[in-house]
C-alpha cells in the first residue's frame, strides 16, 4: 500500500512539475542538494561560501521514508550536485524524485550525481539469496556508515573532489577547507575515542539493525536486534528469545533512533533489565545537533552517560 500510495503522489508531482525543466539563470554558488542533513553538512564543511546547500529528509524523520513533496523536485530540478547515502538506503523515493525533477546534471552516472558510499568499506553485505521473506535488507550492504569519524573523512573528500570538478574556479578554496575539516576531525576523533574507550567489549542490542559502523568503531557488541528482520514488527517468540539471550549475556543497554516505536523497545528493556537509549543518528535529530560534529559529540556523550 506504500508503494502503492507513493506511486500515485510521484505521478501527481511529475504532472504539476511539467516545465520545470527549462534552462535556468545563471547562479554564483554551487546548487547542493543532499539526501540526508547529515551529508548536508559535510557539504557546508567543504564547499563554505561557495555553495547553497539543501537537505531533502529532515534529521529526525526515518530515512528509508521520506513524503515526496513538490518542493523536493524543485530543489532537484535547480541542483548541481545531488549527494546521496546510496547502498539503496533511499531507494524508495529518492530515484523517482531525481527522474521526476527533469535535470540531467544530477541523473544517475552525471558528474552531478554523486553516491558517498563509492569510498566506504560496507559492513553487513548479505552472503545469501535476497528476497521479501527477510524483510526490508539492504542488498549491498549496510547504509547508516555516516556516524565514524573515517566514514565522514571519505565522504567528505568524495564531496571536495566533486565540487572541484563543478566548480573549477573554486579548487583551491575546497581544498584547504577540506583540510581544515579534516584537521579538526582528527583532533576531536582522538577526544572521542579517549572518552569512549571504556564501552569497548559493551554488549548491546539494538532496534533496527542501523549501528554496525558505530559499533565496529567503538568497539561495542552487538547481540540482538528488536526487529527480528529489517522492517518486521516482531513476534513474541522473537522478544521472549531476545529477553532470555539478553539476560543470559548480561546485556544492559538497547540503542535506538527517535524515529522508531518505544513500546516494544520498553517492554524488552524492562523484562530484561536494561536501559532503552534514545541516540540521534543524523544532523537536525535534536535542535542542538546543527552539525556533523554535534551529531557525533551527542553520539558519545549518550553512550558514555547510559
Amino acid at each position: 500500500m506504500k508503494r502503492t500510495s507513493l506511486g500515485i503522489r510521484l505521478v501527481t508531482l511529475m504532472a504539476l512539475l511539467i516545465g520545470l525543466g527549462a534552462p535556468r539563470a545563471a547562479r554564483a554558488k554551487v546548487n547542493v542538494v543532499a539526501s540526508i542533513e547529515t551529508l548536508a553538512d559535510l557539504a557546508r564543511q567543504v564547499g563554505g561560501d561557495r555553495v547553497e546547500v539543501k537537505s531533502l529528509a529532515r534529521g529526525y524523520m526515518d530515512p528509508h521514508f521520506v513524503e515526496p513533496k513538490p518542493s523536493l523536485v524543485i530543489d532537484l530540478n535547480r541542483a548541481d550536485l545531488l549527494v546521496h547515502v546510496g547502498l539503496e538506503l533511499e531507494i524508495g523515493w529518492l530515484p523517482p524524485l531525481v527522474l521526476g525533477a527533469r535535470n540531467p546534471r544530477i541523473q544517475l552516472g552525471q558528474p552531478g550525481n554523486l553516491d558517498a558510499s563509492t569510498g566506504i568499506h560496507v559492513l553487513d553485505v548479505p552472503a545469501t539469496k535476497i528476497d521479501r521473506s527477510l524483510g526490508d535488507i539492504h542488498a549491498q550492504g549496510n547504509p547508516h556508515y555516516w556516524i565514524p569519524p573515517a566514514s565522514a573523512a571519505i565522504v567528505a573528500r568524495e564531496i571536495a573532489e566533486r565540487l572541484a570538478s563543478i566548480d573549477p574556479a573554486g579548487k583551491a578554496s575546497y581544498d584547504a577547507r577540506l583540510a581544515a575539516f579534516l584537521a579538526e576531525l582528527e583532533r576531536r576523533r582522538a577526544d572521542w575515542e579517549k572518552r569512549a574507550a571504556p564501552l569497548r567489549g559493551t554488549k548491546i542490542v539494538t532496534y533496527h539493525k542501523s549501528w554496525s559502523y558505530l559499533s565496529s568503531w567503538l568497539g561495542l557488541e552487538e547481540v540482538g536486534y528488536v526487529e527480528p528482520k529489517p522492517g518486521i514488527p516482531a513476534p513474541p517468540s522473537h522478544i521472549a528469545q531476545l529477553i532470555g539471550a539478553m539476560k543470559r549475556d548480561g546485556v544492559k543497554l538497547i540503542l535506538m533512533e527517535s524515529f522508531y516505536p518505544r513500546s516494544t523497545v520498553d517492554l524488552v528493556a524492562d523484562k530484561a533489565g536494561a536501559r532503552a537509549l534514545v541516540v540521534p543518528s543524523d544532523v537536525g535529530a535534536a535542535p542542538n545537533i546543527k552539525s556533523y560534529f554535534d551529531l557525533v559529540e551527542a553520539v558519545i556523550q549518550k553512550l558514555t552517560r547510559g
